[in-house]
């Protein structure tokens, strides 16, 4: 029977909704949508410009973590080191300027820090075979004992000849009035997006990820891949924590702590699967943008900030619960 041009047209179109549809990344884009709405509404302080602008900047810690996540998760692992290495990082970049250094020393002393525990964590999951999770959760423990040991557990709060070039980089707002984290995420986004769509590094994560044995037999280089994932983890939570230093202004031993709950939370919400195979770079910032908007309303609505892991931990129940539903409809 002939098909009509009209009829292709219409039957892609209905394809298109489809799958939109069927997204998990689609559907959470529409909760952020309506929170916001409805907290525009219910309370006088969500609109706000200062509030806004207060939401945006603080997304993005969480965000730039989820998306060297992503990586992590789409290849099937985890990484439950990130607040601790975000903090180690940090603590490595303050001292180095409070040292004396320039701010370009203490960034490369930072990054170097982040990338050698990355190294470390995939070296021991991809060659010698070591569980993810508890590989990360040894170092979650080891990085952050290490920022103790660098700071004495104390607070530094002076960066040396360059401390106000270090706050301005975190804390300023160069372009438009944008806050620079704001910038800084959506610049590693579209970097994170177009590695994942485009490179073969992208298509041989998704491969890992979907399946890692055969995987191996079309000639993937899958160890090097996963050392590869989980620097790039470690080194999101290392330039997370340089912005961060600068936007607060000082350090302690506290950063991070409890963040890869909301990392991972955030990843998850997005859309990637903890089975792996799955991920985006724009569902891990939908993720984080919810987590924060659901952060931002307990204290607008007079909510204890107590019930935050209770919102989060559901989330990601939910956003597992939406995978397998969607998973069986399609095996049916």
């Amino acid at each position: 029977m002939a098909v009509t041009l009209d009829q292709t047209i219409a039957q892609k179109q209905h394809s298109f909704l489809s799958r939109l549809f069927s997204t998990q990344t689609f559907w959470v884009v529409i909760a952020v949508i309506l929170a916001c709405i409805f907290l525009s509404f219910a309370t006088d302080a969500f609109a706000t410009s200062k509030n806004l602008y207060n939401i945006t900047r603080n997304i993005t810690f969480v965000a730039i973590i989820a998306l060297g996540m992503t990586f992590v998760i789409i290849t099937g692992g985890i990484d439950l080191s990130v607040g601790s290495v975000l903090c180690l990082s940090s603590m490595v970049l303050a001292v180095t300027m409070h040292a004396g250094y320039s701010i370009e020393v203490g960034i490369l002393a930072s990054i170097a820090t982040a990338l050698a525990i990355g190294a470390f964590n995939g070296i021991l999951i991809a060659y010698l075979g070591f569980p993810p999770f508890v590989v990360t959760l040894g170092m979650l423990s080891i990085a952050r004992s290490l920022a103790m040991v660098a700071s004495n557990n104390t607070v530094v709060f002076q960066f040396g000849p360059d401390h106000d070039k270090l706050l301005a980089l975190g804390g300023g707002a160069w372009v438009f009035g944008i806050a620079n984290p704001v910038l800084y995420m959506i610049l590693l986004g579209l970097i994170t997006g177009f590695i994942l769509r485009w490179t073969k590094f992208g298509r041989h994560i998704f491969a890992i990820g979907g399946n890692e044995h055969a995987a191996t037999l079309t000639g993937v280089p899958v160890k090097q891949i996963k050392v590869a994932v989980y620097m790039i983890s470690a080194l999101s939570a290392g330039i997370a924590g340089i912005i961060q230093t600068g936007w607060l202004g000082a350090v302690t031993t506290n950063l991070g702590t409890g963040m890869e709950l909301q990392v991972i939370a955030a990843t998850v919400i997005g859309g990637a699967n903890l089975a792996g195979g799955v991920g985006t770079a724009f569902g891990a910032l939908v993720g984080a943008a919810l987590i924060e908007v659901i952060r931002n309303s307990l204290g607008l609505l007079g909510i204890n900030a107590f019930w935050q892991g209770v919102f989060i931990g559901g989330a990601i129940l939910m956003a597992v619960l939406f995978d397998r539903i969607r998973n069986f409809r399609r095996s049916d």
